[in-house]
């Protein structure tokens, strides 16, 4: 098993997208990149725990790659929105890879730059790549929200 974390918005929806991957074992919501310990949704709301609404993914590297995680994070989002996605705004709600490893930096840094190349955009891609600190859960009623809401 190995774990993968991404930040594209609110994380209700990322949760939705990574959790029915054939090979991903588990999701978990919560909050990550920022500077205060311990967290809650209103703190990060505020827009001044500098956390992300992150996603951590634990999954089967033997059913699914982290490759093939990078490339469903880039299709769920709009990585050219700086601090925001639709009509989230904030720094919570940042585009973000979360690295584990330096296999897992250089493999997102050289996705990045493969879409850039692409022209898929016209606009910069704002996507942060940056180490992964600590994943702080979100509250029990944001985990598997769109589930436990019938929402899918």
């Amino acid at each position: 098993m190995e774990k993968a974390i991404f930040a594209a918005g609110c994380f209700w929806g990322v949760e939705n997208n990574f959790s029915r991957l054939d090979g991903v074992l588990s999701t978990k919501v919560g909050y990550t990149g920022g500077n205060t310990q311990n967290p809650t949704y209103e703190e990060v709301c505020t827009n001044t725990t500098g956390h992300a609404e992150a996603i951590e993914i634990r999954y089967d590297p033997l059913k699914i790659s982290y490759n093939q995680l990078l490339e469903i994070f880039w299709t769920i989002h709009n990585p050219t929105q700086f601090n925001r996605q639709g009509f989230d705004i904030g720094s919570q709600y940042r585009s973000a890879i979360f690295y584990l490893n330096d296999e897992q930096k250089k493999l997102a840094e050289e996705s990045k730059e493969k879409l850039e190349k692409s022209g898929k955009y016209k606009d910069k891609i704002t996507t942060e790549i940056e180490s992964a600190g600590i994943f702080y859960p979100a509250e029990d009623y944001h985990q598997q929200y769109y589930k436990k809401h019938g929402k899918i």
